[in-house]
């Protein structure tokens, strides 16, 4: 890369599961620019979040600390702002950060009244480390917080407001579940909450002065539940078959497949602004100093062993997709190396010459990048509430407080169906072990 620190563009949507991308032959996604990007530099296919939930998955990326140690444990807690981000660390190091999108760093249901963004999204982005920035609602979060106020919170739903829509958005939300969580939503494309976010972003990106090096992280919505899509998204999937989940027997098979279309059909969307994004970059002329990465906070069960949403140690809902491109990187690779979200935190802090934040357990991918290492991690670890995960490549160990510990191999069972904690009493321990050592967690 040149002697400028380089910038970094960050797509960071919300619930997007690690096998469903254009680049698993399985699936009729057609997602051509993430599969340029992933041409373009390395795939990790054994990528992994902190913990499956968005409030502490992005804790513990803003802090470049394990779920145990990154202060928020759940949605009900805020980001503490004694605490440390990359974000502060870029910025005070000269970088414009910016970000748009569903950052989740506050909103605290334990807690209705804070449920507000303020109307501009301005809320603790400056300190949070924030340079500029819109901060908006999730979907479900912003229609709550307009039922419960009597009009928006947020820049969304504010908005919306301003369109007329707001009223039928809410109530399409009310009444989701009718539609078993997928239809089709009433809002124009231009009024979709997607495409209003990537608008957003290209107009900072568009923005940013010529020779400061910048951030920018794009927090879609999507591929969220409810699967709401628009009429125009909904046509091209209408009548694509897709597997549907495994392990359920739903006996709605229209709504399970609709529910996984309209899924598709985000992705697809996401797609087209990652398009977008990276000819407004060449446009710049910046494509060549510029780091891209293709993540997500967590994953989504998408009907899997009869679950929905994140929240759960399945690989669907703990793994992640995980692409990362840029000059001087390696290129057109898959990496089987271990890694965790917040990995990238140390990753953009050695890449810009920043100093690692205090108490980080992050370890930069760099290496892996440049071709100087293949392996990265011996195990990666997540958790929530009561269980922890810890997995070495091939077994899998789930231990929680509330039930004896299960243990599947991967390797012979992807689908994590059989628990073979009782054959291998030998992993278990050793496994036990490893993660009591790192988090303390001893389960049952």
């Amino acid at each position: 890369m040149s002697h400028r620190p380089p910038n970094i563009l960050f797509f960071l949507p919300d619930q997007h599961r690690p096998d469903w991308l254009g680049l698993n032959p399985a699936l009729p996604l057609r997602t051509p620019h993430i599969d340029r990007l992933a041409a373009r530099g390395i795939r990790f296919t054994q990528a992994f979040c902190p913990s499956p939930l968005c409030a502490p998955s992005r804790a513990a990326l803003a802090s470049g600390r394990d779920y145990d140690r990154c202060g928020v444990i759940n949605n009900n807690d805020n980001y503490p702002l004694d605490q440390p981000t990359y974000y502060q660390a870029l910025r005070d190091a000269g970088y414009r950060v910016a970000g748009v999108g569903k950052f989740d760093l506050h909103k605290s249901l334990a807690d209705p009244q804070n449920l507000d963004w303020h109307l501009d999204g301005s809320r603790l982005l400056k300190e949070w480390g924030f340079t500029e920035g819109i901060d908006n609602e999730g979907k479900l979060d912003g229609s709550n917080a307009y039922r419960l106020h009597g009009g928006p919170r947020g820049p969304y739903l504010a908005f919306l407001q301003s369109r007329g829509l707001a009223e039928l958005y809410v109530r399409e939300h009310e009444i989701r579940k009718e539609h078993m969580d997928a239809y089709t939503t009433v809002l124009p494309d231009d009024a979709y909450c997607d495409n209003w976010i990537a608008e957003n972003g290209l107009r900072f990106l568009r923005g940013f002065p010529p020779g400061q090096p910048w951030h920018l992280v794009i927090n879609f919505t999507g591929p969220h539940n409810p699967m709401d899509v628009t009429a125009s998204m909904r046509e091209r999937w209408q009548d694509v078959n897709l597997p549907l989940p495994h392990d359920n027997d739903h006996p709605d098979k229209e709504g399970l497949l609709r529910n996984r279309q309209n899924y598709a059909a985000m992705i697809e969307n996401i797609d087209r602004h990652v398009g977008r994004f990276i000819a407004a970059l060449r446009e710049r002329g910046e494509l060549e100093n510029t780091l891209i990465v293709y993540a997500s906070d967590h994953g989504e069960m998408l009907g899997d062993h009869g679950r929905w949403g994140k929240s759960t140690w399945y690989t669907p809902s703990v793994g992640i997709p995980l692409i990362v491109a840029g000059p001087g990187l390696v290129q057109g690779s898959a990496s089987e190396a271990l890694v965790s979200l917040h990995d990238l935190t140390a990753t953009f802090l050695e890449l810009a010459g920043v100093d690692p934040l205090p108490e980080m357990d992050a370890h930069s991918l760099l290496p892996i990048l440049q071709g100087r290492a293949t392996t990265h991690r011996d195990i990666v670890i997540s958790g929530l509430d009561d269980w922890r995960m810890v997995y070495d490549g091939r077994y899998k160990l789930v231990v929680s407080s509330e039930r004896p510990p299960l243990l599947y191999d991967l390797t012979a069972d992807p689908y994590e169906d059989r628990n073979i904690a009782d054959q291998r009493p030998e992993l278990v321990s050793r496994l036990r072990e490893v993660l009591a050592a790192h988090t303390g967690f001893v389960g049952l």
